[in-house]
């Protein structure tokens, strides 16, 4: 079926998502730029972003239930993490997600940001307000996994990936506390890219980025990029991987910088397909970029555009931008799968 624009209310939206029926764009369809012929194998000429749920505040993190086939996703500000099953729609699936206090929080973001699945399949969520690495429990309960470096709080976990041996990678950013950079609780004066051994010690793998974001591993877990979130220096970092999972200096894989000025958001988060291409959110929507740091084509979603996750048999691709989540097919599939 064809892709045609309507125009919703918020609520019908989100009263749409919660009855499980699929929303096409409200506004204007996205626009798919190819830049390059191997973004066509990739992207088909027909392909077309379908419109599952609308009306949330800030999405971000989706993370693919292989096991029962659903994808979960943060609704940061709302504190919450939804979930989209197909045929049911969706619901609520943990509130609270990243602030546990009693007081309000006094920043915009205290949920849950970025979600990922350990090896054994347990949701495992970086969260805002908490300030810390949490693994939910099948009883329901949350263990720590990280919460502290040398003594001191950690700012506010954003996104994670597990390596295949176990380690878990994540971006501490101070996007979470509630004045950022100048929060006065702040307690480490960097941001901070971090190795979470499965015996709970923590590895500083760098502190040289200003703003680290997404993060995610090539096929081969040779080599791991992060996107620095800063305006000013939007780029998306590759790191070599040392076979003691350290990282070797970092090298501007993709310098984004220029996008910001005319379109919206910063380099976030981003998934990598079996052939090591990078999808990756940014300014104005997903960019695709080889493996040789070559910009493809992007799918232009026209807003700030968070993360994205595989799902289904890995080809199909979801992504979370502003206030909606999205699917779209494509030929190739995700990096394990």
């Amino acid at each position: 079926m064809k892709a045609v624009a309507v125009r919703v209310t918020l609520v019908f939206c989100l009263a749409a998502a919660l009855a499980g029926i699929p929303l096409l764009f409200a506004e204007a369809p996205p626009n798919i730029v190819r830049l390059d012929p191997r973004f066509d194998q990739l992207v088909p000429r027909d392909a077309r972003l379908e419109r599952l749920a609308g009306g949330f505040t800030w999405v971000e993190g989706p993370a693919w239930n292989r096991k029962d086939g659903y994808l979960l996703f943060s609704d940061i500000p709302n504190n919450s993490v939804f979930k989209w099953q197909p045929g049911a729609g969706v619901s609520l699936f943990l509130k609270p997600s990243g602030y546990t206090g009693r007081e309000p929080f006094q920043g915009r973001e205290p949920g849950s940001n970025g979600l990922t699945f350990d090896p054994q399949g347990r949701l495992v969520l970086c969260e805002h307000g908490d300030r810390r690495i949490t693994r939910l429990e099948p009883d329901g309960r949350k263990t720590t996994l990280a919460d502290r470096y040398q003594g001191k709080r950690l700012n506010s976990p954003n996104d994670a990936v597990y390596q295949s041996n176990g380690d878990l990678y994540f971006t501490d950013p101070p996007f979470g506390l509630p004045k950022a950079f100048d929060d006065p609780g702040r307690e480490l004066d960097f941001s901070g890219v971090y190795q979470r051994k499965p015996d709970g010690r923590l590895v500083l793998l760098t502190k040289q980025i200003r703003a680290p974001n997404g993060i995610a591993f090539s096929p081969s877990e040779k080599t791991l990029y992060v996107t620095n979130a800063d305006l000013k220096h939007a780029v998306w970092m590759a790191f070599d991987v040392r076979d003691d999972g350290t990282l070797g200096p970092g090298r501007v894989f993709f310098d984004g910088t220029a996008w910001t000025k005319t379109k919206k958001g910063a380099p976030d988060g981003m998934k990598v397909d079996r052939q090591g291409n990078l999808f990756a959110a940014g300014p104005g929507g997903l960019h695709v970029f080889a493996p040789d740091g070559t910009h493809l084509g992007s799918i232009e979603t026209g807003v700030a555009t968070a993360n994205c996750a595989w799902g289904d048999d890995g080809s199909v691709l979801y992504i979370t931008a502003d206030t909606a989540i999205f699917r779209i097919q494509l030929r190739t599939k995700g990096a394990g799968f």
